[in-house]
């Protein structure tokens, strides 16, 4: 849902505010009457002001996404095991593991790859896109797998690492905060986070498990691909991977680190001189042997002719 807020001095006129009302109802898709209602204006108002607001929405996605890999029925013996498949460019594509979101990233060139931590025993996968309302579409197929290492048993239980977000976003400049669910395994736990715009992980350690905030503050804007490692005292580790968005217009440098490559052209002349110095007298040994050559011929020639 998008709104369009527009503040208006009291001594307004009635055509202004019809132009206002026209102008509104354009950008809104020609919305019904009640959608353009005045509002009291909460942010610095001045005296005898008031606001009108228009509000746009837009259907869901109605494309599904569909998982390809794993395959349906496979069993594991890591916990970690990657979940890739096909979907709509431009969306945000969530996966789910028995109801909890354990990785997120967005759509391109068709389809998704995401990494994720596997629960114990039976696994549900499940995927959904979602637009840029975090409105989501209809849920696409379901693989079932299954993780079983009784190894595991000798280090503690495994780590779990989820979030209720799959996609958060914030002013360039301002603090985003990422809230996560940790559960399982033994602490102290070490996190470390990627961020994605070619910074330093951050790193944090958690006495033990539940609720743990993560946040960062982005320079550019830009959307970023976001990986957190987790580790508990036994070295058991989860992943989870997320989308970050600083708000803004993009910068082509605070998604991809691009190398300009320099071409230097270097003339080695000293190689070249020496050459040059060389080309004539080797002209005149090559004429000179050609002569020599000539001549021995000749002679040999005449004396072949004095013969006859």
């Amino acid at each position: 849902m998008y709104r369009v807020l527009w503040r208006l001095p009291k001594q307004t006129t009635r055509v202004g505010v019809a132009a206002l009302l026209f102008c509104s109802m354009w950008l809104a898709g020609a919305p019904s009457a009640s959608a353009i209602t005045p509002v009291p204006v909460d942010q610095n108002p001045k005296s005898g002001s008031f606001g009108l607001e228009t509000t746009k929405t837009q259907p869901p996605p109605t494309d599904k996404a569909t998982i390809t890999t794993p395959g349906g029925g496979q069993t594991f013996s890591e916990s970690q095991t990657t979940v890739s498949g096909l979907c709509k460019d431009g969306l945000l594509v969530q996966v789910y593991d028995n109801g909890a979101l354990v990785g997120a990233v967005d759509c391109k060139n068709g389809s998704f790859s995401v990494q994720i931590t596997l629960f114990p025993g039976q696994n549900d996968l499940t995927a959904l896109l979602f637009d840029d309302l975090g409105q989501s579409g209809p849920e696409g197929n379901t693989i079932t797998v299954f993780f079983n290492n009784v190894s595991l048993t000798a280090f503690g239980t495994l780590i779990t690492l989820t979030s209720n977000y799959g996609r958060r976003a914030a002013d360039p400049g301002s603090t985003l905060t990422w809230p996560l669910i940790l559960s399982g395994g033994t602490g102290p736990y070490a996190f470390s986070i990627d961020w994605g715009d070619g910074n330093k992980a951050d790193l944090k350690s958690v006495a033990s498990a539940g609720n743990v905030d993560i946040t960062h503050v982005y320079k550019q804007a830009g959307l970023y691909h976001v990986t957190i490692k987790v580790t508990d005292v036994n070295g058991v580790t989860a992943f989870l991977q997320v989308v970050a968005v600083a708000n803004g217009k993009p910068v082509a440098s605070s998604t991809n680190n691009t190398t300009k490559t320099v071409y230097v052209t270097r003339v080695i002349w000293i190689p070249a001189v020496i050459a040059l110095a060389l080309l004539f007298p080797t002209y005149w040994l090559g004429r000179r042997s050609e002569l020599v050559s000539l001549h021995k011929k000749l002679e040999k020639d005449m004396a072949n002719f004095k013969e006859l």
